[in-house]
């Protein structure tokens, strides 16, 4: 038997106002790799491992003075 349980979050306008943010980046990252793949394989290339996925990602979110 699984047990479940159900929790109400009751954030304020400062905890709302993060939650918000983290979901627009998490939803930001999934639609950005998922566009990724599917470009990759309309240019006839295979699957982008998670690694891959993350090496990419990673140099992104880098500035470009670093880059350089």
């Amino acid at each position: 038997m699984i047990k479940t349980y159900k929790v109400m979050l009751l954030p304020n306008n400062k905890q709302r106002t993060k939650l918000f943010e983290c979901a627009g980046a998490s939803r930001w990252a999934y639609n950005w790799a998922l566009a990724t793949q599917q470009e990759n394989d309309k240019n006839g290339g295979t699957f982008l491992n998670d690694n891959e996925l993350r090496k990419m990602l990673t140099q992104l979110k880098k500035p470009e003075s670093v880059m350089n």
